[in-house]
């Protein structure tokens, strides 16, 4: 098969899609690679690296579009690439379709297969493919958080693990998934005082077992994240329901619950955000300011350490990448029922009911 990595273009994002290992894979395989020109600089790889690992590197990224069977990226296409995906080539990455009524039509209109990272399941039935980049979000969303706490960023000046004498930050986590339970150890990890919240009683039970002490578990519910919000000093958003829109958790008319200068970080902002005043912000301008509550909305966090994200990213997607590739995805969606459920758009057509849901469009299912 031939395997396109072009760069990606979406704002301040410096991961690639495939390492220089990965590619020496594929080709060990038998496959063509090519790579768009300083694609892996972002990264903190150069194109010498691809070119010894064999791939071929390709000036502008419509040649690598043009020339490839399976597109290989991180983020979704953004609108300069929907006109270069054409009929028939796979395209596989992170997309977050349920969000985003633009990106679902133009590929809809392409006649692309779409298989997204976030929806591809193992067969332990988690989601292999989105833990890696969870559990960089998940930390990222304390450090983020913790900066723009501090007054000059808009925050209430606190330190987030205290000093002796003096209390520690109160955090409160929305959701006990891979991003919660990884912004949980985070703030522990700097001395803060912790609650994460979930509806699953398991989840809770298990993370009671294994969190650190300053730690707390809490039964997520309306009345008892009003009851958290007064002294609460960040409070992160790591609501999933995979493949579709996220739930609001936190409504407008909540927000005068927190004191001023609480900042609130929605990793949930890939899939809609789980606060209903949250919209995607980037990198060279993450945050903004309703009713005194600073809000810190990056759709790409894990894109800021784009070497760690890189590496991590390339361990988990290059396995499925090697079946797509031998395979082909059809027979490799065959024998494999958790990557068939990864496969979102398919010529047109809508194959995951959580994005057909999201916009009250046809569904087809795979099978068809």
């Amino acid at each position: 098969m031939i395997i396109g990595v072009p760069k990606e273009i979406k704002n301040n994002e410096n991961r690639v899609s495939m390492t220089p290992a990965g590619v020496k894979e594929l080709v060990n395989h038998g496959h063509t690679v090519y790579v768009q020109h300083t694609a892996g600089h972002g990264s903190g790889f150069a194109d010498e690296q691809y070119i010894a690992a064999g791939a071929t590197i390709l000036p502008e990224i419509a040649d690598v579009y043009g020339m490839a069977e399976m597109i290989v990226k991180v983020k979704e296409p953004i609108e300069e690439e929907y006109a270069l995906v054409r009929k028939g080539q796979l395209i596989f990455t992170y997309f977050h379709f349920a969000s985003d009524l633009a990106l679902t039509e133009a590929m809809l209109a392409s006649g692309a297969t779409c298989i997204a990272y976030e929806t591809v399941r193992d067969r332990q039935g988690t989601l292999p493919l989105l833990v890696p980049m969870s559990e960089v979000a998940g930390r990222m969303s304390v450090q983020e958080g913790a900066r723009f706490l501090e007054k000059p960023q808009g925050g209430k000046g606190i330190l987030l693990g205290g000093v002796p004498g003096v209390k520690p930050a109160k955090v409160l986590v929305l959701g006990g998934g891979v991003v919660g339970r990884n912004a949980a150890l985070m703030a522990a990890g700097l001395g803060a005082d912790v609650t994460i919240t979930d509806i699953s009683l398991p989840t809770l039970r298990h993370l009671a077992e294994v969190m650190p002490r300053n730690v707390k578990t809490l039964y997520s519910s309306t009345h008892n994240i009003e009851l958290e919000l007064p002294d609460v000093d960040l409070v992160i958003g790591s609501v999933l329901i995979p493949g579709a829109k996220a739930p609001h958790l936190i409504k407008h008319d909540m927000l005068h619950l927190m004191r001023p200068g609480t900042v609130m970080v929605d990793v949930a902002i890939d899939q809609g955000g789980c606060f209903e005043t949250s919209h995607p912000t980037k990198h060279d301008d993450p945050v903004y300011v309703v009713d005194g509550i600073v809000h810190y909305a990056v759709a790409n966090i894990p894109g800021a350490v784009p070497y760690t994200s890189t590496m991590a990213l390339t361990n988990a997607t290059l396995p499925y990448a090697l079946r797509l590739a031998d395979f082909g995805w059809r027979d490799a969606c065959k024998a494999d029922a958790g990557l068939a459920e990864g496969v979102n758009i398919v010529d047109g057509h809508i194959t995951f009911r959580g994005v057909a849901d999201a916009f009250g469009m046809p569904y087809t299912p795979l099978s068809l």
